[in-house]
């Protein structure tokens, strides 16, 4: 089965209030098997734009990114990252079939 993802990129413009969103959306996450795979680290924009903050989270499916994203422990914390911040998130997917030789 392939894997669910979430890809978002993050304007911040409260990092008090954002802080909560981070400090708070753990349990969600786990309750849906997320893990980040990229969290705001480096990064070099090579063909067009992105925003200050990037961040993948894989989850074990499609199924449970949707799940995670409608859950209500992530709604209870996602009104700190609406506040603080301007982002554009989207849930993707994997790919699970043959790769180019």
């Amino acid at each position: 089965m392939a894997r669910g993802y979430w890809v978002a990129h993050v304007d911040i413009n409260d990092h008090e209030t954002y802080r909560k969103y981070v400090e708070g959306n753990g349990p969600a996450f786990a309750k849906f098997g997320g893990r980040f795979l990229v969290r705001a680290g480096r990064y070099e924009v090579v063909e067009g734009t992105t925003r200050e903050r990037n961040v993948v989270v894989e989850f074990p499916s499609y199924e449970a990114a949707r799940a995670c994203w409608h859950s209500p422990e992530y709604q209870a914390v996602l009104k700190y990252r609406t506040a603080a911040s301007i982002a554009d998130l989207v849930i993707f997917e994997g790919y699970d079939g043959e790769q180019p030789a």
